[in-house]
């Protein structure tokens, strides 16, 4: 992507000089000022902004409809909206609207310049993911006749056809694990949720003495286990309150969603059933399958764990302060033996405070 084009749109005129000079001096990027929204729809229609700072009520577009149309010309465009107290009644459609981060005055420039930071890597993120998603059915038809095709000439050349299918594989891993970072990053609450995942599960099956190729196998499925939220409405993973029925159902589906998006590749095998299964409960409670106990992958029952660990002492868009370490272990001491499985739990607890 060439540079990121960024766009403030801010009534008054010194406050819009003030954070302009503050933007371009701290995060390296010219920045576009319009001083009303009408002018700065018009401008973005022709230039297509990866960066939108709107100051919220300003008088000649409802700021609600200004994002709204924002949103329908570039739905990744990466909106930041700076609020003042009398802005309180904001209206819940506008956290609907996948906004990025607010500002309250005083302006805190450092959490300015921090969400025009990671806006801008999670613009390059979305960008990435829409290219993957479209051509991920493609590309997992085109691996398979490639797959096939080395089959054929495994007699000839056993060593280059073992050489060549390596490569493959790690270049479709690596298409895969990028696709599911850039799903992570579709929240920024939720940014490394998946990386942190499986650093946690791997010191949990260390704990376990699980062997090496078991926990190479289980890093790759925390790697890939919420890629099945691909399918997820933006509005439903973010939103800040609590989910419907219809909305929990929909979350639901992720596992089995991701386990077949994986399927395809056959080299993932022992991965797949691990992200069908991260989200069943050991006394049967979970999803999708309600399998309980021993039926249960062990690698899944350690997933889980780390999983709920890293969602309650993280930020989330429904939850702003995460829970401290000490809270979270007890959530999971609570839980141990119908949520959790009590000897991951036990493995947990010897190394929770080293993670």
């Amino acid at each position: 992507m060439e540079s990121p084009k960024l766009l403030l749109v801010y009534d008054e005129e010194t406050m819009a000089r003030y954070i302009k000079e503050k933007v371009t001096a701290n995060v390296g990027h010219a920045v576009s000022v319009e001083y009303t929204t009408g002018a700065a729809l018009e401008m973005f229609k022709v230039n297509n902004f990866d960066i939108v700072m709107l100051r919220y009520g300003m008088p000649d577009i409802n700021s609600v409809e200004f994002i709204k149309s924002i949103k329908k010309i570039d739905l990744d465009c990466v909106i930041i909206v700076f609020v003042e107290e009398s802005d309180a009644e904001i209206p819940d459609e506008t956290y609907q609207l996948s906004v990025y981060g607010f500002i309250g005055k005083p302006i805190n420039l450092e959490k300015l310049f921090f969400l025009v930071r990671k806006g801008i890597e999670l613009r390059l993120l979305l960008v990435a993911n829409h290219r993957l998603t479209r051509s991920l059915q493609e590309q997992n038809i085109s691996l398979q006749r490639q797959n096939a095709l080395l089959a054929r000439r495994m007699e000839e050349s056993t060593k280059s056809l073992a050489r060549l299918y390596e490569d493959l594989r790690n270049t479709y891993m690596r298409t895969i694990k990028v696709l599911a970072q850039a799903i992570d990053a579709r929240d920024h609450y939720t940014h490394s949720h998946s990386e942190n995942v499986a650093k946690y599960a791997v010191v949990i099956a260390e704990e376990m003495g699980l062997s090496v190729k078991d926990t190479e196998l289980l890093r790759d499925a925390c790697e890939l286990h919420d890629l099945g939220k691909i399918g997820v409405e933006d509005r439903i993973l973010s939103k800040p309150s609590s989910l419907t029925p219809e909305e929990f159902e929909e979350i639901k589906r992720h596992p089995t969603t991701g386990a077949q998006i994986l399927e395809p590749l056959a080299f993932l095998g022992g991965v797949v059933d691990l992200v069908r299964q991260h989200h069943e409960h050991y006394n049967g409670t979970g999803y999708p399958q309600g399998l309980r106990g021993d039926e249960i992958l062990q690698g899944a029952r350690i997933i889980h764990v780390a999983d709920a660990y890293e969602a309650m002492t993280s930020a989330r868009s429904y939850r702003k302060i995460p829970l401290s370490r000490e809270a979270a272990v007890a959530e999971i001491k609570k839980n141990n033996g119908t949520q959790f499985d009590p000897k991951v739990v036990e493995a947990f607890l010897k190394v929770v405070y080293t993670l």
